[in-house]
């Protein structure tokens, strides 16, 4: 059986220059976003989100990208999870995209707000009815008793709203991540893989960097 510490491969298909890559990072991280979405991966939108309490315990978890802009990362959640617990005390984040059928990674950090409520009451109209249900039965983080339990939540809930009519649980909705730092990361032969770093400046303008691998 072979060891952990065997376990590796070459990174080769493809590269990062300060030559292709886009000045605005907002606008690269469209430009990868695009060709991961034309190479149909699984989950292209799966993300790391790592947030850390006041006392800098940390903890990560897999959300959903649902959309960008110049104005930051927006996903959605229950405000009352872990990890609203934790943006509420500490609001500043890590996302952490990985597209391993490309060799590549984006890692974001910034602050942390939460989205309208307009706005995330248009995304939660956007989602499947079973979604919407779901929102209102799982008491998100929460210690219950079992499936059952659930499960009976869900069915109450399902037989007091009718698809079309569910209201926006006041617990849950959107955030957005406006990014300080955004870094690029391109597997490359040898190990010497290409990593760009984007850092937003006082006037909103961006530095870009080349860090060593």
């Amino acid at each position: 059986m072979s060891s952990l510490a065997d376990l590796r491969r070459e990174y080769a298909s493809r590269a990062l220059t300060e030559a292709d890559a886009h000045e605005d990072p907002i606008q690269q991280f469209s430009l990868w976003f695009g060709e991961a979405l034309k190479s149909e991966l699984l989950d292209v939108n799966a993300m790391t989100l790592a947030t850390a309490t006041p006392a800098g315990e940390p903890a990560a978890r897999i959300v959903l990208l649902k959309g960008f802009d110049e104005h930051g990362f927006v996903f959605f959640t229950n405000y009352e999870s872990a990890k609203g617990r934790d943006l509420a005390a500490n609001p500043r984040a890590c996302l952490l995209v990985f597209w391993r059928e490309l060799e590549r990674q984006v890692r974001i950090t910034g602050s942390i707000t939460k989205t309208s409520t307009a706005e995330s009451d248009a995304y939660f109209r956007s989602r499947p009815y079973e979604s919407q249900i779901g929102a209102w039965a799982s008491a998100q983080s929460r210690t219950i008793e079992g499936r059952a339990v659930l499960e009976a939540q869900y069915a109450e809930l399902a037989a007091k709203y009718t698809a079309g009519h569910v209201p926006l649980p006041p617990y849950w909705g959107g955030y957005r991540v406006k990014p300080d730092t955004i870094e690029f990361w391109q597997g490359r032969k040898s190990r010497l893989h290409d990593r760009l770093l984007y850092q937003r400046q006082a006037d909103d303008t961006w530095d870009r960097t080349r860090l060593a691998p």
